[in-house]
Order: C-alpha cells, then sequence, then structure tokens
C-alpha cells in the first residue's frame, strides 16, 4: 500500500505550490523521516527502511537537452543522513541491483546533481531485470515524454508490505513494488499518470503496469 498522505498530497497539489525549490514544488507528501532537498531532487529517508519513501524532482525539457555531465557510478554512502544511511557493504553480494529513484540520466544537465544522484539515500534493492530493464525503459519514456510537455514533476519510491525481506548488515529493506507518478501540472489541463510495477522480472508489458492515482491506495 502506498502512504495514503501521498496520494492526499497528490491531490491537492495544485493548492500548496508554496516551496521556493522546484524539487518540491508540490508541497511534501509526507515528513515521517528525515527529508533531504538537493540541487536535482528531494526525497524523504526512513531509517527504518534504509532507503527513501518517495523522491521528488522537476525534469524540464531544457533539462533533457543539457547533457553536460557524464555517468561515473561513484557509489557511496550519505553523510548528512543524521542515523547513518545505507552503505555499499549492504549491496554487496545480495543479488539486487543499487536501483535509483532519481535516475542519473535525468541528472546529467549538473555535475553536482549526478554526482549527487549515486549517494546510496536514492537507491533501493531492484531485481536486476527489473532495474536493467523495465524500470530503465519507464524512465527513457519519461525523457521522452518531458521534451514534448517542456516540464513534468516525477515522484517515485517503493512500496512495502508486510514480510518484506531484507539485505546486508544495515538490513535494508526490499520492497515488492515501485511506484512512479509523473504530472504534467500546468493549466489549463493537468495529467497524471502512474505505473505500479513488482519488484521481479517483468512478464508482462509496461502499459499493463498503468494504473490510476487511486489504485496506489488500495
Amino acid at each position: 500500500m502506498l502512504n495514503k498522505a501521498v496520494v492526499f498530497f497528490l491531490l491537492i497539489f495544485i493548492h500548496v505550490s508554496c516551496l521556493a525549490n522546484d524539487n518540491l514544488d508540490l508541497g511534501v507528501p509526507s515528513t515521517n523521516g528525515q527529508l533531504v532537498d538537493r540541487i536535482g531532487y528531494a526525497f524523504l529517508y526512513s531509517e527504518k527502511h534504509e532507503q527513501p519513501l518517495w523522491v521528488s524532482y522537476k525534469l524540464t525539457k531544457a533539462e533533457v537537452r543539457n547533457k553536460v555531465a557524464k555517468r561515473k557510478d561513484n557509489f557511496r554512502l550519505d553523510p548528512v543522513i543524521k542515523t547513518g544511511s545505507a552503505t555499499i557493504a549492504d549491496y554487496k553480494g545480495s543479488g539486487y541491483d543499487r536501483g535509483h529513484l532519481a535516475p542519473a540520466a535525468d541528472m546529467a544537465w549538473s555535475k553536482k546533481a549526478m554526482s549527487e544522484s549515486f549517494l546510496l539515500t536514492n537507491m533501493s534493492p531492484q531485481v536486476p531485470a527489473l532495474n536493467r530493464g523495465m524500470w530503465r525503459i519507464l524512465e527513457e519514456q519519461i525523457r521522452k515524454r518531458a521534451l514534448k510537455e517542456k516540464e513534468l514533476y516525477i515522484i517515485t519510491g517503493p512500496i512495502i508490505r508486510p514480510n518484506y525481506k531484507t539485505i546486508g548488515p544495515n538490513k535494508v529493506t526490499v520492497p515488492q513494488w515501485y511506484y512512479k507518478i509523473i504530472v504534467d501540472y500546468h493549466q489549463p489541463e493537468i495529467k497524471a499518470l502512474a505505473f505500479m510495477i513488482p519488484n521481479r522480472k517483468p512478464q508482462k508489458s509496461l502499459q499493463s503496469f498503468a494504473v490510476s492515482i487511486d489504485k496506489l491506495e488500495e
């Protein structure tokens, strides 16, 4: 189940666009954790699960076109987390990828944003077939959509249900599902699209995982 606070936030976002930073342009969906706002994205970190409960950021046409940073795979712990973030050791030998929630390719417009996307607070344990397959395809489609729509707002994160497994010394939670919500929130027509994808090798097409915002509450 997706946190209902996130869903509620999505339903009222047009009325709460009061924060200065673009990554939180639609407000803050939930504050049950440590909130961090970086140059390229914002997130709420959960000490219990050692990963973000959500990541949000704005993606513009100009950012997609302006590729100034190259990927360097500089995975590392995040020193700003008061309780300590997940570490490289948590993922080593686990069989799971360090899956980006804010994609590195979406941060190529800035060397700093690209580098920060490799902090382990932007990662979640993903099955390799998902991370390197359908999840990557979805990220690519969002960038193409940003070129067309000029500006999008993305909210993404894990869906964690009971009886989850953990990996590593810090017991990083392995989510059963992931969600991604894409919002074009400019008038006159506000458009939103959501996906709910299982953390396993996909057996269906990407479109079969498209859902309504209401579905994320179930």
